[in-house]
Order: C-alpha cells, then structure tokens, then sequence
C-alpha cells in the first residue's frame, strides 16, 4: 500500500466528511439530533417537535446504515486507489481512516465547532454552553459504539477490497 497516497486520502476525507457534515447542518440543523447530549435534545424538543433519537430507533439506524454503505463505498475506492490489494490491506485502510474521522469529528467538529461556535446550535439551544462543552459524551461517543461502526466498515471495506482486485 502507498502510505502518502494514504496520507492524502485521509485528508481529502476529512475535507469530505467536515463539507457533508457542515452542508447537512445549514440544510437541516436537527438532522443529527441524535448524536447531541440528552440535555441539549430535551431542550430542542421543548419547542420543536419530537423525532426519535433512541439508538436503537428505526430513524437513527436508518441514519447509520446508510452513512455505514456510504463510507464503506468511498472507502473501498480510497484503498484500491491506494494500493491494497488484500482483505488486510483495505481493513487497515478503512480502520485508519475511520480511526482519524473520528478523532477529527469529536476532537474538532464536536469540541471546538459545536461547542463554541453558536451559529452550529440547534435553534433554541443557543445559550446552553455547559451542555455543548460535555467532553466526555462526545468520547463515550467514538468509543462505542463509534469503534464498532470502525469494525464494521473496515471488514466490509476488506472484504470488498479482497474480492475487487
């Protein structure tokens, strides 16, 4: 595998990943409700109406489904592009990219975008800072089930890879 090919995807990704989750926000900002502190939902629904934000709810594993077949899809063309040629190879390219997506969504996106930045709020949350600021929910977030949803695509990015080349 050619790792400065690799070094270049993960930042395209990263480019890739902030403009999807920017233009899904301005377009709708509840959108990714789920993946907000209860306070902050509880809060938003106080003068929104109710959508199902359970992670176990049909909306939210549509949601992460499709987001699952996406990301394995533009994956799979990221390490054959790159050179793997084995199951291996594109599990360790999609674990890779999956593991600094995530660094760069909780450490970035969530911690300094959504939490300082009031324009990224949901309408109605504004003032809430302390509830934006919650470090350790974004966290818990990446590490589970944020590393299962790593597996998952990394084993249908490797066995897509294995039976491409």
């Amino acid at each position: 595998m050619n790792w400065c090919m690799v070094l270049w995807e993960t930042a395209a990704f990263l480019a890739l990943f902030t403009l999807i989750v920017l233009l899904a926000t301005a377009k709708n900002p509840a959108a990714g409700i789920h993946n907000y502190p209860p306070e902050i939902q509880e809060a938003y629904f106080k003068n929104h109406p109710r959508i199902e934000t359970a992670p176990f709810s049909k909306r939210t594993l549509l949601i992460k489904s499709a987001a699952l077949v996406l990301f394995s899809a533009i994956l799979t063309g990221g390490a054959l592009l790159a050179g793997a040629d084995s199951f291996g190879n594109g599990f360790l390219f999609a674990v890779i990219l999956f593991v600094a997506i995530g660094a760069y969504d909780t450490f970035f996106i969530d911690w300094v975008l959504f939490a300082k930045m009031k324009m990224f709020r949901l309408p109605g949350t504004e003032h809430m800072d302390k509830e934006y600021a919650q470090k350790w929910f974004h966290v818990k977030g990446m590490l589970f089930p944020g590393s299962l949803f790593g597996v998952i695509i990394g084993l249908i990015t490797g066995a897509a890879v294995a039976l491409i080349s």
